[in-house]
């Protein structure tokens, strides 16, 4: 029962995250959403398959994957947003603040 409450979770997530994908204004916001989508909606349906399938063929490749994606998903996300805003992307125009415009200096 708990592998489906967590593949229901991880669902949601990533159904919560394409929306953002769509309303989000720009690309950082975008961005951020999906890289939540990934880290929280992929990662939490790939413990629902481990539960479920337990230690076997399945459950192992869940398990190998579920750092895969966190570690990779969030640095690809990173390096994504800082060639957006290198390549002079502009934020949205309710953004109130912009941290890497100090850091470029």
């Amino acid at each position: 029962m708990a592998c489906l409450i967590l593949i229901s979770v991880g669902i949601l997530f990533n159904l919560f995250g394409c929306i953002g994908l769509i309303r989000l204004p720009d690309v950082y916001t975008r961005l951020q959403a999906a890289t939540k989508c990934v880290t929280l909606g992929a990662c939490s349906i790939l413990v629902g398959v481990l539960l479920h399938f337990g230690f076997n063929e399945a459950g192992v490749k869940a398990m190998v994957a579920i750092p895969i994606l966190f570690f990779t998903s969030t640095v690809a996300a990173h390096a994504l947003i800082r060639g957006s805003y290198k390549f002079g992307i502009k934020l949205g125009d309710k953004s109130v603040k912009d941290d890497y415009k100090d850091a470029e200096k």
